[in-house]
């Protein structure tokens, strides 16, 4: 991962599903607890170019992971992030929960150029991710249990609401090379989705 300080320890790759981002980092995080190994960092996305990203986030072959606040605009310096209108529902695997919601994830693409019609589209795809109403209402809830018992001993210090944060990934699509083995496959829905650049709102059937 060259100078990334965000570094995995030896043999590990970090290769998540959607599910796995939501419930076992982003839920984590919302909830307060420990992240074993702690490896995602918080990043202001909006100042950086999609290509700014290395040595700031979390690099995995041609990935990048971050949390990030949740925002409606997103222009950096030289572009901004354009939302196809497409979200996602992730739901959970487990056996006992096979129909439950536990997150959304939201398309992006980022364009050089001013906002919001006169950029430039580029490769670069980002997938936001955040918690389902259901999921952040529990999160919300845990987060104010642990953040008054650990009252007596934070005093002072200001209280961040963890349920306002997403999970970044970003990546830059490469049309003339094979994506087996450089992370970034795309699953079918993303495909269709990307391919459908000029719809502004997109909704997906019940």
């Amino acid at each position: 991962m060259g100078d990334n300080q965000f570094k995995l320890p030896p043999g590990f790759r970090f290769d998540p599903t959607d599910e796995e981002l939501v419930v076992h980092f982003l839920q984590r995080k919302a909830t307060l607890l420990p992240f074993h190994p702690d490896v995602i960092p918080d990043l202001h996305l909006y100042p950086y170019d999609p290509w700014e990203l290395n040595g700031k986030a979390l690099s995995e072959g041609k990935q990048w992971y971050f949390y990030s606040r949740k925002a409606q605009n997103r222009v950096t310096s030289n572009g901004y992030w354009k939302t196809l209108g497409i979200e996602e529902p992730i739901f959970s695997s487990s056996s006992s929960n096979s129909t439950s919601k536990v997150g959304m994830k939201r398309y992006l693409t980022f364009y050089v150029g001013e906002a919001p019609n006169s950029g430039i589209k580029t490769n670069w795809i980002m997938h936001e991710y955040r918690l389902s109403s259901s999921a952040s209402d529990c999160a919300s809830s845990s987060t104010t249990t642990t953040t008054t018992t650990r009252s007596s001993k934070r005093r002072g210090q200001p209280k961040t609401e963890y349920s306002g944060y997403v999970l970044c990934r970003v990546y830059e699509r490469d049309e003339e090379e094979d994506d087996d083995d450089d992370g970034t496959e795309l699953s079918c829905l993303d495909e269709v989705f990307l391919s459908l650049d000029d719809l502004d709102e997109i909704s997906l059937p019940n």
